[in-house]
């Protein structure tokens, strides 16, 4: 059984790669956000959200937009961006 986001990704086989990389995302936030020792109740008034709300967006009950994580990121002094690259001809 995988223990953590990362062992648990290697399962998955269903989701495209722009949902993953959101995922990805939030679980480099949270990692953030618990090696700062922030609670989730301090982060959560932080952020303007509720607890509740912030556990479920954590446990990845849906795939958080661009704003939400731009909003998570900012409660921790950062930023999200995009990056485009061109993909290599085949």
């Amino acid at each position: 059984m995988a223990t953590n986001w990362r062992d648990f990704k290697k399962s998955i086989t269903t989701l495209d790669s722009d949902t993953m990389t959101a995922i990805d995302t939030l679980a480099d936030l949270v990692s953030m956000r618990v090696q700062a020792n922030i609670t989730q109740k301090e982060f959560a008034e932080r952020i303007g959200m509720k607890q509740p709300q912030l556990a479920k967006l954590e446990q990845l009950d849906s795939v958080p937009t661009m704003q939400t994580l731009n909003r998570y990121a900012q409660g921790l002094g950062y930023k999200v961006t995009l990056t485009l690259v061109k993909e290599k001809q085949a």
